[in-house]
């Protein structure tokens, strides 16, 4: 499957927000990319609001315009990390290689959708629990949400409710989102 490969702090500056984690350059150089970045903004269209909070989510997500497009159709239909890796780059990573197993099952899409009390765990081979280690070793600043059970020894997590809105802390307006689909 396709995924962004480009420029990522570039991104991040476009919109002013740590979309791909904590750089240096965001801190320092606080305008947006390229020759005009410096320069004062024009005002931004209701239109071109909701583009920019859509594509902020499409880029945190790792995901193309069609595959957001279908979890935003998902969403509409219904109502209402385990800490294995350090990024969600390196979360998909993992699934897409294959070192992740849910309920028993190999796993190797990262758009699975898993449900309440489903049983993530890392296959048991030295490769997969070695890179499970550095991850765990890499986020032990981050506390695990509360919405999800963590078996460090285990390198087991099960999803214990889905999480509200609150437990997410999204970086980008939803209703702008919304409101630029439902056009």
């Amino acid at each position: 499957m396709a995924r962004y490969t480009g420029p990522r702090v570039r991104i991040s500056r476009r919109f002013g927000v740590p979309i791909f984690g904590a750089s240096k350059y965001l801190e320092r150089k606080n305008y947006g990319p390229g020759v005009h970045g410096p320069k004062a903004r024009k005002k931004h269209t209701p239109y071109g609001l909701g583009l920019i909070e859509k594509q902020k989510l499409r880029y945190y997500y790792g995901l193309q315009e069609r595959q957001f497009r279908g979890v935003y159709e998902r969403a509409l239909k219904q109502r209402g990390v385990t800490g294995f890796s350090n990024t969600r780059a390196g979360a998909r990573q993992m699934v897409s290689h294959g070192h992740v197993t849910v309920n028993g099952r190999k796993v190797n899409v990262p758009s699975f959708a898993c449900k309440v009390n489903d049983v993530i765990e890392i296959k048991n081979t030295s490769v997969s629990r070695q890179m499970a280690t550095k991850g765990l070793e890499s986020s032990t600043s981050r506390a695990v949400p509360d919405w999800v059970s963590l078996n460090k020894d285990g390198f087991k997590g099960t999803v214990l409710r889905v999480p509200s809105r609150d437990d997410i802390q999204p970086i980008a307006n939803e209703q702008a989102v919304v409101e630029f689909y439902s056009r």
